[in-house]
């Protein structure tokens, strides 16, 4: 049904309507939700079951229940949907092969929505059972048979134990938190009853159900408490709801949806990313990724939001039970390079509290009292000047070897740190416990400084990625063909043909046409640029093609475009040595730039009013290369994204000068200011929660590096950089919508889609992690850089 036409909700924009707790399920003490249905059901075959949900433990190496009820033989009596240990959903009815997903769910940092409508009474097998995951529907499964016909749904049978974060006989126990669940017996409604795209995000979102529920249905906002009027209550087995000064408290304001700054997606361990000493460490997560138990060597935890660049945070730390064993407190700079083996001993910030010490840099020196066992450390950041506090049993170290201050007489660990900083923890055998505010803290944060989640993360400038990058599918047909849905009047359109050995064609707004014919170059080769009768024009939603052209248009192949928009019509610029003319967005950080080489050392104006991470140059002549400057290598190096090659040291590209606010600096180089030579320029600038340009160091593992961009990637593109050759290598979510991301295409080679999970990824709420081992993109100890742009920020991000 239409949103427009549904009565059984109240459409909601902006996030109008705002949940207000979750319950946490730590199945390390077995906790679940329990029921018997003493009535008969409304209409035992058809019903419709809501409930957002957000992971704790995800590379546990054992099933986990979202629900499920079992009490003997019969489709109608064993029901259950689940986590396999491979992070597939599976949906399980006695003697009825399991309907298992192709796609993964391993996104621990935000939340996600499950929806299932249930009517056997359909007569068209597929109509009768259906899985929503975010408002879309899943229908990619490896294994599935269709539900019987007339077959009841167990979760509203009469007299039916029911459980919600475990299944019968009580195993595969959740581990995360969950709210928001609405079971509705007898009818089979629309997953727009229970959530709606929001308007200025483009994020799903949830939203307030105000039909009936039927007999044994029920609505529980994050307790046990049925809040339907059907007085259907559940019981709340192992969990804590009574001591809210324990680390075991439950109710969290742990939500999907930005209800207040004490109210959100909260920031909490991250099991995507960890590192540890050389050794075999074995680290644990539990409790909804707020506990960790190390075996072994010291490691590192990171959490899964990084600090904004301004504003002033807080947060605690247990040690439960055991003595400190090399706790360590602290932060790490620039997350996503930062080498965790030695956090507090190289290149973190942090206080040991097993000895009273500060670490910066590896240098040690008095800071605090020995804590006493079961103490609560305290941390604050203060991302404006740039200074961590650390502190205990609620007073404040004075830097000295004392803790006894109260935080206005407080000793700051180090001051003047900038760039992304990100709370972290490290351990050698035992336990520790995080607080980031998801329940009550010990003490009371020192003034102005807050919890860490996603209502305080600042506003992005932009909040839907999709307005200023986008990708379409579309398939080839040697004749008119209007490209639609990119969401805006593209400037730069790069496509590539999936199904064949064919160029990636690359067109802007300001080299334009050549008569009627659009003027085109290959990052797969060094040609002179060329037109295409293919491509006609740019359009307010995307744009046109007509004929064969081979690289835009070829029937029956299926090809991907890739849409940037800059700032239209260009403008002359003359804030560099050599005029250009610029098409640049400010807001998106992106700007298309042509110039005539002088031969000469120059600069060029490139309009964004930043300073680029990234450039992309190409002479428009025959023979040049395509060199390409980034921050993560330096001006002193360049790349060629036409080739395997690594960075080259060389002054005559950039003439050793990195790019400012107004120009980007070039030497002799004939491939980027050749005498008389035309160019064009692509410059990028990052943009918080809308495009990152960084670097990391591979693992060589299937378990690879976590990258954090503080969005939901949309496009990543990675090159390998130093010691060896290697393409470079490019995903979209739109190739795949879901994860695993394991299709990639290569903009120095003409090859088609490449499908291995040896080259995969995972792109996620708040960045992405490496999953394949190929040297391209996870060599043990490979530095590489990337380029990403989202979808959305994180603030407003559902799981992947």
């Amino acid at each position: 049904m239409s949103l427009l036409n549904n009565s059984n909700a109240i459409p909601t924009t902006g996030g109008g309507y705002n949940l207000e707790n979750s319950l946490r399920f730590r199945s390390s003490a077995n906790a679940y939700l329990s029921r018997t249905n003493s009535s008969a059901p409304t209409n035992g075959k058809i019903a419709s079951f809501s409930m957002w949900f957000k992971r704790g433990v995800v590379n546990s190496g054992s099933n986990m229940n979202l629900y499920g009820t079992g009490t003997g033989a019969g489709n109608d009596n064993y029901q259950e949907t689940w986590f396999k240990s491979d992070n597939a959903l599976q949906f399980n009815m006695y003697s009825v092969t399991p309907r298992v997903t192709t796609q993964v769910f391993r996104d621990p940092s935000a939340w996600y929505h499950l929806y299932l409508q249930y009517d056997t009474t359909q007569a068209t097998a597929a109509n009768r059972f259906k899985l929503y995951l975010n408002g879309q529907q899943i229908t990619a499964f490896t294994t599935n048979q269709d539900v019987p016909l007339n077959t009841n749904w167990a979760m509203t049978k009469q007299s039916q134990i029911l459980y919600i974060g475990t299944s019968y006989p009580l195993s595969g126990y959740f581990d995360g938190y969950i709210t928001e669940i609405h079971c509705v017996d007898g009818q089979a409604l629309d997953v727009t009853d229970f959530g709606q795209i929001n308007e200025d995000t483009g994020v799903w979102q949830p939203i307030k159900y105000t039909g009936t529920y039927g007999n044994n249905g029920y609505y529980l906002k994050g307790r046990g408490t049925d809040n339907s009027g059907n007085g259907n209550n559940w019981t709340e087995n192992n969990f804590n709801t009574t001591n809210s000064a324990l680390t075991t408290y439950d109710i969290m304001t742990d939500v999907p949806t930005l209800t207040d700054e004490d109210t959100a997606n909260y920031c909490t361990l991250n099991p995507l990313r960890y590192g540890i000493y050389p050794g075999n460490a074995a680290v644990t997560l539990s409790e909804a990724n707020l506990k960790a138990t190390w075996s072994g060597d010291p490691g590192t935890l990171i959490s899964t939001i990084n600090i904004p660049t301004t504003g002033k945070w807080y947060w605690e730390a247990v040690v439960p039970t055991q003595t400190f064993n090399f706790f360590a407190v602290g932060v790490v700079k620039n997350q996503e390079t930062t080498n965790l083996n030695t956090f507090a001993g190289g290149t973190g910030y942090a206080v040991y509290a097993y000895n009273g010490l500060k670490y910066i840099l590896g240098t040690g020196s008095a800071y605090m009292a020995i804590p006493a066992q079961n103490t609560v450390i305290t941390v604050a950041f203060d991302a404006d000047t740039g200074s961590l506090y650390v502190g205990a049993g609620g007073s404040w170290a004075n830097g000295s070897g004392s803790t006894n201050q109260t935080f206005s007489n407080a000793a700051e660990v180090v001051t003047g740190l900038t760039g992304d900083i990100s709370p972290a923890f490290s351990f050698n055998s035992g336990s520790f416990i995080v607080n980031f505010g998801q329940r009550p803290f010990t003490y009371t944060p020192p003034t102005g400084y807050l919890k860490l989640n996603t209502f305080n993360l600042p506003d992005s400038a932009i909040e839907d990625g999709s307005e200023y990058f986008n990708t379409v599918l579309y398939t080839g047909n040697n004749t008119t063909n209007n490209i639609a849905g990119v969401g805006f009047l593209p400037d730069f359109v790069w496509v590539k043909n999936r199904g064949a050995t064919a160029f990636h064609g690359l067109v802007d707004s300001v080299r334009g046409f050549t008569g009627v014919d659009a003027n085109v170059l290959y990052t797969n080769s060094t040609n002179a640029e060329g037109t295409s009768g293919a491509f006609d024009s740019f359009d307010a939603d995307g744009f046109s093609l007509s004929t064969n052209g081979y690289g835009f248009n070829q029937s029956p192949y299926n090809y991907v475009a890739w849409n940037w928009k800059a700032g239209g019509t260009a403008v002359s610029n003359t804030a560099g040595t050599i005029t250009s003319q610029v098409s640049a967005n400010p807001t998106a950080g992106f700007s298309v730039v042509t110039y005539t080489g002088t031969g000469g050392t120059k600069t060029v104006g490139h309009g964004l009013g930043v300073a680029p991470q990234m450039v992309i140059v190409k002479g428009r002549n025959g023979g040049t290369n395509w060199v390409v400057y980034h921050v993560g290598m330096g001006a002193t190096k360049y790349m060629l994204m036409n080739t395997t090659s690594v960075a080259v040291t060389d002054s005559t590209p950039w003439n050793n000068t990195s790019p400012t606010s107004t120009v980007v600096s070039l030497g002799t180089s004939s491939n980027t200011n050749g005498n008389t030579a035309p160019f064009v320029a692509y410059c990028f600038a990052e943009v918080k929660g809308y495009s990152k340009f960084g670097s990391y160091t591979g693992n060589g593992s299937v378990d690879g590096t976590f990258v954090y961009t503080g969005f939901r990637p949309a496009y990543v593109l990675i090159k390998r950089f130093t010691s060896a050759t290697a393409s470079w290598v490019l995903w979209d979510s739109a190739r795949n919508s879901y994860n695993l991301s394991d299709t990639t295409l290569y903009p120095n080679l003409t090859n088609a889609d490449f499908i291995d999970s040896n080259r995969s990824l995972d792109l996620v709420s708040n960045g992405f992690k490496i999953r394949g081992t190929e040297v391209q993109m996870n060599a043990s100890g490979g530095a590489y850089i990337y380029m990403a742009f989202a979808e959305n920020p994180f603030k407003n991000s559902l799981a992947r």
